[in-house]
């Protein structure tokens, strides 16, 4: 048995939903200007690889704390429809066609939550997300993390998954634009790196990693 792994920004989504998500909550009046830029530098930040992810991941749950689980799984999934659909790639598209066809297992692997990607994965029809955890008590988010699927987190979260699924990440391929992601790109047996950031690119062109890029 063998999966493809998608990381979801700038890779099936050829935006960061991130930035979308704070500028969503601008228009809505939910935000304010120094939480779009305090956001806008944390994402510079982590297109450098140089980001505190337990830092910012807490930061930007405070604003979930006491909200209610299923009300945010609904808004969230209104805000995909009309904001982040329009930007999934075409290429990404023809490709998880192209590796189901191949019998791969197909599965979303984000750093991002599931509330983000489900929408996603149910428009490619990807029965698989893992994502970061967060923690949910009584119905309503505490504003903590539970597990955070980034830079060797993921790899653990996929690692797990594989092992319950039967999964052989030697035969595996995993594609991301974005340098944390390193550690899981070196652990399947076929990276594929997808317009990727500078750090990124780089290592590729070290390592020999084929590159694409997806519109």
């Amino acid at each position: 048995m063998r999966a493809a792994f998608f990381d979801m920004d700038k890779t099936l989504v050829r935006v960061n939903t991130a930035r979308l998500y704070v500028r969503w909550r601008f228009a809505r009046r939910e935000a304010s200007w120094r939480e779009v830029a305090r956001a806008t530098r944390w994402l510079a930040e982590y297109a450098l690889g140089v980001v505190d992810p337990a830092e910012i991941t807490e930061k930007a749950l405070s604003t979930l704390v006491g909200r209610s689980e299923e009300e945010f799984t609904r808004e969230l999934e209104g805000w995909y429809a009309e904001h982040v659909r329009p930007h999934v790639s075409e290429d990404a598209r023809r490709e998880v066609e192209r590796r189901r066809t191949q019998g791969y297992r197909l599965v979303v692997l984000t750093a991002s939550t599931p509330y983000a990607a489900a929408p996603l994965a149910r428009e490619l029809d990807i029965d698989t997300v893992i994502a970061s955890e967060l923690e949910v008590v009584d119905g309503r988010f505490t504003g903590r993390c539970a597990r955070l699927a980034y830079g060797q987190g993921k790899v653990t979260m996929a690692e797990a998954w594989a092992e319950r699924e039967g999964i052989d990440l030697a035969q595996s391929v995993f594609y991301s634009d974005s340098v944390s992601d390193v550690p899981m790109l070196a652990r399947v047996g076929e990276p594929v790196v997808v317009n990727p950031d500078l750090r990124l690119a780089l290592h590729a062109r070290r390592t020999g990693w084929p590159v694409a890029r997806w519109r």
